[in-house]
């Protein structure tokens, strides 16, 4: 028998604001606030979708554009929140880096600081509720202009005591390249925050090396397609820049056909650090636990290899150091136990 995975200790480093929401609170919001919701959000939950080409990605963000808009209220975010850490903490994630765009509620709750200011009032409330810590990492927009991302890199900056620890970079990267948002990222990474870029999901290796090479990426969203070079592979492992491998969100936007496909094991006995996320469980249906009962059952990870999954989630953290050694000594015990 195998040692339950629900008990393996973990930190989930990739799972964006909007996506984290119960599908069952985003019915119950559009309801209460009379919005109507498109069938794919509803009955025929989870959606098909393929992002891979133009017509595809522009679907998949309408449909997260419409789960967005059922937050109308500041009760709503502190429940998104206090769910998804309550979620968070079932799985046996003890670490939350939880992702966020706050221009896209900017207009409802009062302009973007104050949007923020309550987004880490919210996770503060959620990590002593759920009992797992909770930090925010905030992401610039590809298809917005670099300054939109710069004047967010300030805002990070600014409230790095109030629980911000990144900056990231989403959407499709086919319609803004790393290079062009160079400027945010300095400004993000001397003022001592993470450099937290997707990269190599949409686009090929040569993405996820601009990821490092320009904007000093201490962790790759995704980052999946570095598999498709071994040199990129080893300068990942030499560097110990880690991947956040999403292998359902892979397979839910068409990047790799099946969850076999998903170059997971590729990239562990190469030496990358890989730290499984879930993405959006909204659009994709599944939460963290389930890309670990992949890892066991598609990728034939042995559990003393599903325990360094974990330490390498641990590791590529900005968890404080005595919530990492903790968290290494629980995962330890997990695997010294019977199984």
């Amino acid at each position: 028998m195998a040692r339950p995975l629900r008990a393996l200790p973990k930190a989930h480093l990739h799972l964006h604001f909007t996506g984290s929401m119960r599908h069952t609170t985003l019915v119950e919001l559009a309801r209460g606030h009379g919005l109507h919701l498109p069938d794919a959000l509803v009955q025929d939950w989870p959606p098909k979708l393929r992002a891979t080409d133009e017509r595809g990605w522009f679907r998949f963000q309408r449909l997260y554009d419409i789960a967005r808009s059922v937050l109308q209220r500041e009760d709503d975010v502190y429940r998104l929140l206090r769910e998804a850490a309550e979620d968070e903490a079932a799985e046996g994630s003890r670490w939350l880096e939880i992702q966020v765009d706050p221009s896209g509620y900017a207009h409802r709750f009062g302009g973007l600081t104050r949007t923020l200011e309550l987004m880490l009032d919210a996770a503060r409330k959620a990590a002593g509720h759920a009992g797992i810590g909770v930090a925010v990492v905030v992401a610039a927009n590809r298809t917005r202009h670099p300054l939109d991302a710069k004047t967010l890199a300030r805002l990070a900056t600014r409230h790095m005591d109030q629980g911000v620890v990144g900056f990231g970079l989403s959407n499709d990267e086919r319609r803004g390249r790393a290079r062009d948002f160079d400027g945010a990222f300095r400004l993000a990474k001397r003022a001592g925050l993470l450099s937290l870029p997707h990269g190599g999901e949409l686009l090929g290796a040569g993405s996820v090396a601009e990821c490092v090479d320009l904007l000093g990426a201490d962790r790759v969203g995704h980052g999946v397609r570095a598999a498709e070079s071994e040199r990129l592979m080893e300068r990942l492992a030499e560097r110990g820049i880690t991947c956040e491998v999403c292998p359902s969100s892979n397979v839910g936007l068409g990047v790799a056909e099946r969850a076999e496909d998903v170059p997971l094991r590729r990239l562990f006995d190469a030496g990358v650090s890989i730290a499984l996320g879930a993405d959006d469980p909204l659009l994709f249906g599944s939460r963290l636990l389930r890309q670990y009962e992949l890892a066991r059952e598609v990728y034939g990870f042995a559990d003393a290899e599903l325990a360094e999954l974990a330490r390498q989630s641990i590791r590529a953290s900005a968890a404080p150091e005595h919530v990492r050694r903790d968290l290494l000594a629980d995962i330890d015990a997990w695997l010294a136990s019977p199984a």
